[in-house]
């Protein structure tokens, strides 16, 4: 067996968090069946270099840009952006939570960028704590578009920063007490 080197390993580990941070229950009933496995394909072979951006402008593009890749890359019946968005955003966390990939891709930087992965849970917490009326009717994964996701991003970016964490870490404390 030959001797891996720090880039097969990146591989390796890039690979294991895909599979490892969408499980089935984080797609679940999103329209078809390969749903995990494509997007677990394409997180795997996802260009982290690319997210590495200097500026929160051009990290947001690049954000947008692989969630319209990932839409694309899911099989047709399940082509949703909220679902593709979620499961972004969740490995992209992981990634930064993985000091191996932080490191190497230096994803620390992106931190205070990073979205808190939404879905109905994080939505029912993110309307927990807000005013009355503030936050839209949550539409379901299937339903959600960058539209409507982006006043729960921006009422979770206000709770966070309330908070004095990152948006990102969010998902920590809604998930657990909201689900």
């Amino acid at each position: 067996m030959k001797k891996a080197s720090a880039n097969d390993l990146m591989n390796v580990m890039q690979y294991y968090v895909a599979v490892t941070t969408l499980s089935s229950s984080t797609l679940r009933n999103q329209g078809a069946s390969g749903v995990i496995r494509s997007a677990r394909q394409f997180l795997a072979a996802l260009d982290l270099t690319a997210f590495s951006a200097a500026e929160r402008a051009l990290f947001e593009g690049r954000l947008d840009q692989c969630t319209g890749n990932l839409v694309e890359a899911l099989p047709e019946s399940a082509r949703h952006w909220g679902s593709a968005r979620k499961a972004l955003n969740l490995f992209l966390r992981e990634a930064l939570y993985n000091r191996y990939l932080c490191e190497a891709f230096h994803l620390d930087a992106l931190e205070p960028w990073l979205e808190v992965p939404l879905d109905s849970v994080v939505a029912h917490g993110l309307k927990a704590l807000s005013p009355r009326g503030s936050l839209p009717q949550w539409p379901g994964l299937k339903g959600l578009t960058k539209d409507q996701s982006d006043p729960f991003q921006l009422r979770a970016q206000q709770i966070a920063d309330d908070w004095g964490i990152a948006r990102v870490h969010l998902d920590a404390y809604l998930w657990p007490q909201y689900r």
